[in-house]
């Protein structure tokens, strides 16, 4: 047993040290199970808008508020979130998410008007911040040092992998495979979540974590709005959320709109599918192999190298074809891959985070992210409309990275 009777610890598990436990791989894995379904479900519906519109009656305009849902409930519920998560433990709230995916996912499957799909599809946004908290939550358990960045880029390769798989396999295998059944698919979605949560609730069940998870209900809780509270008055946390909004307005800014930058540069829509899904398989190498150099003496360094190179690919991107795009594309894939989990990094390691609340932390970044998630498609396609092309979107684009890189000089002189 690692507790007694009265809650207590044991000496045992008080000696307990996570980051010396081979068991942290196991957990690490779990966690990248859970963030892979997370990826599936943030792709599903792009590739299914088509039979979705068409069976439910709704407009495209319609539609795209059904694709908004999630997001806006995402920066809603990131704070509570995160302090759930610090709370209960990451074995219990990654398992509730696990379990509001897969709700998401069936309701999606049996909605039959625009109402009930805005809804199935906002409950995800419930779950998300569930994983996206709780993943570098668990990084700060069971990792440091160096090993810490290695974990971290290989958990973020989950949901880039879901999100390849999910927009690669929807219409070319699933769809024919049911006859062209979208509420099929989704439910086949749902059941790969399923599966990853049972998996997740069998490694987080090994005695390891049971004991981690003593550990963390027998630190002694406070009020969250102390905690909050105390997380905003260091001014590194404060300039840490404020970059984030620049960084998710580039990152789903392109996401969402990088196919039609292409396509109105002269490639058809194929060729422009093509070169589009350049950026998210060097993302994934680069989530693999950049946050592990991201270590206490250079992290500054190659946060400011990845802000550089989003800066360097929203300019090559006004150019139409040749290897000038190409490398672009590249230096987009290595700064969407690698710049989210090297600023999750520096904020986890800064001076008033740690492993106590960094649930509470997380859920600052993703809570002042997500609104830059909100407005990147927003302002590309409202610059779009009002000056007919993506040029002067680009330029507002490199304006931030700029930016970025002037409060990265900030952020140095105050770490």
């Amino acid at each position: 047993m690692t507790a007694d009777s009265g809650g207590e610890l044991t000496p045992d598990a008080s000696a307990f040290h996570a980051p010396t436990h081979p068991y942290r791989w196991a957990m690490l894995a779990g966690v990248w199970l859970i963030y892979f379904s997370f990826g599936i479900f943030v792709a599903s519906m792009a590739p299914l808008v088509a039979p979705i519109t068409a069976e439910l009656g709704i407009s495209h305009g319609a539609m795209g508020t059904v694709l908004g849902a999630w997001p806006l409930v995402y920066i809603g519920a990131s704070l509570p979130a995160g302090a759930l998560i610090d709370r209960m433990g990451p074995r219990r709230s990654i398992m509730l998410c696990t379990l509001l995916i897969t709700l998401s996912g069936i309701l999606r499957g049996v909605a039959d008007d625009y109402l009930s799909m805005f809804l199935a599809v906002a409950v995800f946004g419930l779950g998300g911040p569930l994983i996206s908290i709780g993943a570098p939550k668990v990084m700060s358990l069971w990792f440091e040092g160096k090993e810490r960045g290695i974990a971290m880029g290989l958990y973020i390769s989950g949901p880039a992998i879901g999100n390849i798989m999910s927009l690669s396999l929807t219409n070319s295998v699933m769809m024919p495979l049911y006859g062209g059944d979208w509420r099929a698919v989704l439910f086949t979605y749902a059941g790969v979540a399923v599966l990853c949560g049972v998996l997740w609730v069998l490694i987080s069940a090994h005695p390891a974590s049971r004991t981690m998870e003593q550990q963390i209900a027998a630190e002694p809780k406070r009020s969250q709005i102390q905690v909050f509270g105390e997380l905003l008055a260091e001014p590194v946390v404060r300039l840490i959320l404020v970059m984030s909004v620049g960084m998710f307005i580039f990152n789903h800014g392109l996401n969402n709109w990088l196919p039609e930058i292409l396509r109105t540069g002269g490639m058809d829509a194929a060729t422009a599918g093509f070169w589009a899904s350049v950026p998210t398989a060097v993302g994934i190498i680069a989530a693999l192999t950049i946050p592990r150099f991201a270590t206490e003496d250079r992290r500054l360094l190659v946060l400011g190298l990845l802000i550089l190179s989003a800066g360097v690919a929203t300019m090559l991107l006004h150019l139409s074809a040749g290897p000038l795009l190409a490398i672009g594309l590249m230096c987009q894939g290595v700064a969407r891959g690698a710049m989210m989990a090297v600023s999750i990094l520096v904020l986890v390691e800064s001076r008033g985070v740690d492993s106590r609340n960094a649930g509470a932390a997380g859920g600052l970044f993703f809570s002042a992210a997500e609104v830059g998630g909100v407005l990147g498609p927003v302002l590309v396609g409202a610059i779009h409309d009002l000056t007919g092309g993506f040029a002067a979107s680009l330029y507002m684009m490199t304006a931030i990275c700029a930016a970025l890189l002037m409060f990265l000089s900030w952020l140095k002189r105050l770490m």
